[in-house]
């Protein structure tokens, strides 16, 4: 078992003792893996993919036909022999290709490769598309985290604004005093109004990629198997890439195209056979005494042999359009690998960068904390002003808002790292909501079929709508974190008057 599966795993199990609608990441999973329109369409895409495997083998079996017709002279001869008044026919001819240049092999050989490109790129759309789910469920974690913070901070100034207008009525502080926490009071209220925005617009885009409307989030398991250095995780990324292997499918599937190219500049040999049968309905040498034959049947067998001389140098193009297009192919794959070594290698980087934000952002919290509450002891004996108040709030803020946005984006830089390394997709999950989409049992029912009749019917929608879900608010429905949740104030009894100890 995968360690990625057994963390899901756990955390999916854990989540039935925790609060009622508690959500997991591993929920969140594997609704979109089952609803999303991105993973959806995309499998459709691979099943047309596969027919064109079936379309191109069509193209080396033999074809059988048939044809007939009737016909009426209404004006003819007077030789009746030669024109008959009427006339009903029938044929059947059978072709059975035998050689078609290549053509047929090579044309096979390249829908079965983009068969298999298909397949890897239907890998690293589950991956990307779970990143997205992964992003987007930090984003509402870190956005709630923030808009509580915010909250909390602003009814902290609301008690400081509160406190200092008492204070300037009795003479203890200045109305400058009192401007500076209007000031601060009104910058957070807008700072607020920005969080709750921020907060709206990610559980939409929650919506939008899981399908559901966000409940109550539980912290994400940590991810396992992280690499150590930046070589081991380009190294892997190159080697299990999907992005990377699909390109590199795409690129030999180009090969098998100039091959075909060329098979239109050679012969094509093909057994015929045919048969025919007509009837002229007793109208041919009507009216005389003489007896005729009125119908009968006639058969072929044969050869055919086709050799272009001159097509008009369209052959020569045709080849050197797919020789292009395989160049084209070729430098995607290079794109393509640039792409993952930068994605693994920034992945990484930013992964590494956001756990030592964390640390100094925990230690950053438990330092302005300290510091407020010094401040603030301070200012109850007169040697700190409001404004240091103010200002030590506001780095406490900053600080915890720096940590969570630090723990978002840890993960979130984690998990893009796996992907990189194509080691985020459904298979090393667990998503054991049912069972997993299998493209190669698509693949393995439709390649060898040569019946000429059935479907599969019209399609259903599978993925769901969220044109019903109600408009996301700024709500704030889960707990937040106690690291975080630190009262900025410590509800010491404020001095006014000529009580004041800076008085005495």
């Amino acid at each position: 078992m995968r360690p990625l599966f057994r963390l899901l795993l756990l955390a999916g199990v854990a989540s039935l003792a925790g609060p009622a609608g508690a959500d997991t990441l591993r929920d969140a999973l594997l609704r979109a893996y089952q609803t999303n329109p991105t993973i959806t369409g995309a499998r459709a895409a691979q099943r047309a993919t596969d027919e064109t495997v079936p379309i191109a083998r069509a193209a080396g079996l033999p074809s059988l036909s048939s044809s007939g017709g009737y016909t009426e002279n209404v004006l003819s001869s007077s030789n009746s022999f030669a024109s008959p008044a009427r006339e009903a026919n029938a044929s059947t001819n059978l072709v059975v290709p035998l050689y078609r240049g290549g053509a047929v092999r090579g044309s096979v050989r390249a829908a079965e490769t983009r068969v298999a490109a298909g397949q890897a790129s239907l890998r690293s759309t589950e991956a990307t598309l779970f990143t997205n789910v992964v992003a987007a469920y930090l984003d509402v974690i870190r956005d709630e985290a923030i808009v509580a913070l915010n909250q909390q901070n602003v009814r902290v100034l609301e008690v400081n604004l509160r406190a200092s207008r008492d204070r300037f009525q009795v003479g203890d502080l200045t109305r400058t005093d009192v401007a500076q926490s209007e000031a601060r009071l009104s910058i957070a209220r807008s700072q607020l109004q920005s969080a709750e925005a921020q907060l709206i617009s990610s559980r939409e885009f929650y919506i939008r990629i899981v399908g559901t409307e966000p409940g109550v989030l539980d912290e994400p398991p940590p991810l396992p198997n992280l690499p150590v250095t930046t070589e081991v995780a380009v190294q892997t990324a190159l080697a299990d890439n999907p992005a990377l292997i699909a390109a590199a499918r795409q690129r030999d599937a180009t090969r098998y195209d100039v091959t075909v190219a060329r098979s239109a500049r050679l012969p094509q040999v093909s057994a015929v056979a045919g048969g025919n049968y007509y009837n002229y309905l007793g109208s041919l040498g009507a009216g005389t005494s003489t007896s005729v034959g009125q119908s009968g049947t006639a058969a072929t067998l044969g050869l055919s042999l086709s050799l272009p001389l001159f097509q008009g140098g369209r052959p020569a193009a045709q080849v050197r359009r797919a020789e292009a297009l395989q160049g084209q192919a070729t430098e995607a794959v290079t794109e393509t690998e640039r792409a993952v070594v930068a994605q693994a290698r920034s992945s990484f980087a930013v992964y590494r960068s956001s756990v030592e934000v964390i640390q100094s952002s925990e230690q950053a919290v438990a330092a302005n904390r300290l510091s407020l509450e010094g401040v603030r002891a301070e200012n109850s004996v007169g040697t700190r002003t409001i404004l240091d108040i103010l200002n030590a709030e506001q780095e406490l803020l900053n600080s915890q808002v720096t940590l969570v946005s630090a723990r978002r984006d840890a993960y979130v830089a984690g998990f893009s790292l796996l992907a990189a390394m194509g080691r985020a997709e459904a298979r090393d999950l667990g998503l054991d909501g049912g069972p997993l989409y299998d493209p190669f049992a698509n693949y393995n029912r439709v390649r060898h079929r040569i019946s000429d009749f059935g479907s599969d019917g019209e399609p259903a929608p599978v993925a769901t709508r969220t044109a019903d879900t109600p408009p996301q608010t700024a709500v704030v429905r889960r707990p937040l974190d106690p690291a975080l949740d630190t009262p900025v104030d410590t509800n010491r009894p404020l001095t006014t008057g000529s009580a004041a100890p800076s008085r005495h």
